[in-house]
């Protein structure tokens, strides 16, 4: 793995705003912006970790639901009655339970709670956000989504796989539509990542582990610092002309038919 840290300072002054900030992708996130000089507003369900996440980059913390309207127009609002302005949304917040399955086996209630997380969320913050970028005639936003919007697997989590393909078909249409307004919509489509989401799912079943590992080409899961890396880009002017895009951060997964040996 290559050390991500940071050798420049691109975000100062910068208010960047991350759900799912308690842990994960999340909080390495929160750290990287955080180092690279943004302010950064921490939201979550857990209030303990959230508020422990945004002590330790000097940020604010707001419990939010996002699956509520209310309470993510609240999140944006605070942060920018707190330090002036909305720069980016990182729309991260996301779940995969146990229940999300094949579609023969997946429950109704189970699909639609995935979907309210996963996706809708993704609509509401991407809605609270946008008048305050147009107002200030710029703004990255990027878009959680995941390398099986672009693959299909027979280990389904057939809800979770759906949502994610929603986030990526959404980020690109927003992309198009408020190009010109001077904001950037990309959906990030990492790979397996080593975070305590999927040590949890791959400990119940570690065949599904394997079944997965064998198809990254580099051999390994990401680390939630090399997706940080990847959110950080997105956010900064480097990637000034990056819009509406598939960015793919997977080790190679989806580019492979058969893997090294």
């Amino acid at each position: 793995m290559t050390d991500n840290t940071p050798t420049c300072h691109r975000l100062p002054g910068r208010t960047a705003v991350i759900t799912g900030a308690a842990g994960g992708i999340g909080l390495a996130t929160a750290r990287r912006l955080a180092s690279e000089g943004a302010r950064v507003v921490c939201a979550d369900i857990d209030e303990k970790a959230g508020q422990a996440a945004a002590n330790e980059v000097g940020g604010l913390f707001v419990r939010t639901d996002v699956t509520d309207p209310t309470q993510v127009e609240a999140l944006f609002k605070a942060a920018n009655d707190t330090y002036g302005s909305v720069d980016i949304a990182f729309n991260n917040a996301g779940i995969s339970p146990p229940d999300d399955d094949s579609i023969l086996t997946t429950g109704l209630d189970a699909w639609k709670r995935v979907q309210e997380v996963n996706l809708t969320s993704v609509y509401l913050c991407c809605k609270a956000a946008l008048p305050y970028m147009r107002a200030q005639g710029k703004g990255s936003i990027i878009n959680t989504a995941s390398f099986v919007a672009v693959l299909g697997s027979a280990t389904s989590q057939i809800s979770y796989t759906a949502s994610k393909g929603g986030v990526l078909a959404m980020s690109r249409e927003l992309g198009v539509q408020f190009a010109r307004d001077g904001i950037r919509v990309n959906a990030l489509c990492p790979g397996p990542v080593n975070t305590p989401l999927l040590k949890e799912l791959f400990a119940k079943d570690p065949e599904r582990a394997a079944r997965r590992l064998v198809h990254v080409p580099v051999g390994r899961f990401a680390e939630a610092e090399e997706i940080a890396a990847a959110v950080a880009f997105l956010a900064s002017d480097d990637a000034s002309f990056v819009n509406a895009a598939e960015f793919l951060v997977d080790g190679g997964i989806s580019g492979a038919y058969v893997t090294p040996l």
